[in-house]
């Protein structure tokens, strides 16, 4: 299966040509870093390129001040990451070995001789990806958890670091690699933590305050414009991303919880072209996110639009949660749907600690030696089904009607019949939860026969409905009676133009579009050309 970036041992053969090298130097410095100089630090700003000329150059733990990778950076190789495009924070200490000489340039310069000189970005950017694949597969990182099996806090950090691909370092309560993290930051070891380099330990942990310090949550002053806002980082508010950035349109994305949207809950999807061997859906995305950066869009991130409003000359004012503003002369709603959370007593106690909504890597490590139940009969349902099999002895997927012939692919339900380790059971929901601080069991009738058996389960995927998120759009376009948005409104004609001009809608949340990937991806390269023209005729 495709991921999110090349392997780094193939990569670190593909060196800048000479004419990139003096691209760089005709832009940059030459400085001398004498041995022992720390180049970076965790939390610091990553506002510079580095290319080493002569020296060498290592990853260091944060911990113990060691050596963290056999291999280090040396002659003809660069230092950098992926949070380098979005003046984000580095995620681990580089310390030079010997004395080292580099060319260095800010990080603007660094953007703008990208764009000018694509094939070296192309090198850049896949060897950036590669690193990040490796500290994902290695769980190697400045950003620290320690109980993240027991503390629900904990876990929610995981979540929103795995859903957006940011590497991190988990270890269990009272093992003794927690042991030795917490006494180097002088914490009580006996307690689960969160942990930011190697001395900031983080109280009252929450996804924002991480991405505070990975550089992803933008603080605005309030008078930034936009040539466009997209509200929403699915498939189609990244693709519409890309393609803003493309076309040099000056765009932010908005998103309240990860890249991804309901496709990012996907653990493998098959029937997205280009990708044979299928890709997960939040790889898929963080791909995406990769391009539109290289472009200049703007990614803000948890952050979740409340309101919009009307300002003069055409243009949008969106509020945030936090009462910062951003004014914007187009608006692309993106920002889909999500599963219905069902009417079950106690569902709020279980949420995270034995009820989700996404089946991805993290989720699985909970579905070891016990049933799991799913609640669903869409292709997303199907795919957590055959992914967690993986994981678990057995995989029971509860279906409210009679067949899935009109709601999942026939690949997909061909091979759930055919998976021995996976039943479906037709005509059923569950009516009750139990457990004492986390899920033990759940209860499950059938709606036909009326009869109801209780399971021993600690994992239960609800992975049904879709409730559209239009709240925040304030009246200001027609939805249908559901909540979806209308479209094919308002000049300049578009199928995606609301009844507001300079709003477009794209995805799952327009009113009658198709449910599907590559669907929403469409949409939102389509689109953009139709906000050009009404950003363009509203400035001229």
């Amino acid at each position: 299966m495709e991921t999110i970036g090349e392997d780094l041992r193939q990569m670190i053969r593909t060196p800048l040509s000479h004419a990139h090298v003096e691209a760089l130097r005709a832009v940059g410095k030459v400085v001398t870093y004498p041995k022992g100089t720390i180049m970076a630090q965790p939390g610091e700003r990553a506002n510079r390129f580095v290319y080493v000329e002569d020296g060498e150059i290592e990853v260091v733990n944060p911990f113990t001040g060691e050596r963290h990778y056999p291999s280090t950076i040396g002659p003809t190789q660069f230092m950098g990451e992926i949070s380098l495009l979005y003046g984000g924070t580095a995620s681990l200490p580089l310390r030079t070995v010997v004395d080292t000489r580099v060319i260095e340039l800010p990080r603007e310069a660094f953007l703008k001789l990208m764009s000018q000189i694509p094939e070296m970005s192309d090198i850049i950017i896949t060897v950036f990806a590669a690193r990040r694949r490796r500290q994902l597969e290695d769980r190697r990182s400045g950003l620290y958890l320690i109980g993240e099996e027991v503390d629900r806090n904990v876990r929610r950090i995981a979540e929103f670091a795995n859903r957006n691909r940011l590497p991190y370092a988990s270890v269990p309560l009272h093992s003794p690699e927690a042991e030795a993290s917490a006494a180097s930051c002088a914490i009580d070891a006996s307690v689960p933590a969160v942990i930011f380099g190697s001395k900031v330990p983080i109280t009252d942990p929450t996804p924002d305050k991480i991405a505070r310090l990975l550089g992803l949550n933008i603080d605005f002053s309030g008078d930034e414009h936009f040539d466009v806002l997209i509200v929403g980082g699915g498939p189609a508010g990244v693709a519409a991303a890309v393609y803003a950035g493309a076309e040099g349109l000056c765009a932010l994305v908005v998103e309240d919880v990860a890249l991804g949207g309901q496709a990012g809950t996907s653990s493998r999807i098959e029937n997205y072209m280009g990708f044979p061997t299928g890709i997960s859906g939040a790889d898929l995305l963080w791909r995406g996110e990769v391009q539109a950066m290289k472009f200049g869009t703007r990614f803000a991130m948890p952050r979740r639009v409340t309101a919009l409003e009307t300002a003069g000359s055409g243009s949008f004012c969106a509020v945030f949660e936090n009462g910062q503003r951003v004014r914007a002369d187009a608006v692309v709603v993106a920002s889909g749907v999500q599963y219905r959370r069902l009417p079950l007593e106690r569902l709020a106690d279980f949420e995270g600690s034995g009820v989700y909504y996404s089946a991805t890597d993290m989720e699985a490590r909970y579905c070891k030696d016990t049933e799991v139940v799913i609640i669903g009969g869409g292709n997303s349902a199907g795919q957590a089904a055959m992914f967690l099999c993986r994981y678990a002895p057995q995989v029971r997927l509860l279906v409210r009607g009679s067949s899935l012939a009109a709601s999942m692919s026939s690949y997909l339900t061909s091979r759930l019949e055919a998976d021995p380790s996976i039943t479906i059971e037709y005509n059923c929901e569950v009516t009750a939860l139990e457990g004492g601080e986390h899920l033990e069991g759940v209860t499950i009738r059938n709606a036909k026969t009326g009869k109801s058996q209780k399971v021993t389960a600690r994992a239960l995927f609800i992975m049904v409905g879709a409730a559209p998120n239009t709240d925040w759009l304030s009246g200001l376009v027609k939805l249908d009676d559901k909540g979806f948005v209308l479209t094919g409104l308002s000049s300049p004609a578009s199928p995606f133009a609301t009844s507001c001009p300079g709003i477009f809608a794209v995805g799952d949340v327009r009113a009658g579009s198709v449910k599907r990937v590559a669907s929403a991806v469409g949409e939102g390269s389509v689109v953009i050309s139709k906000v050009w023209e009404h950003v363009k005729r509203n400035t001229t």
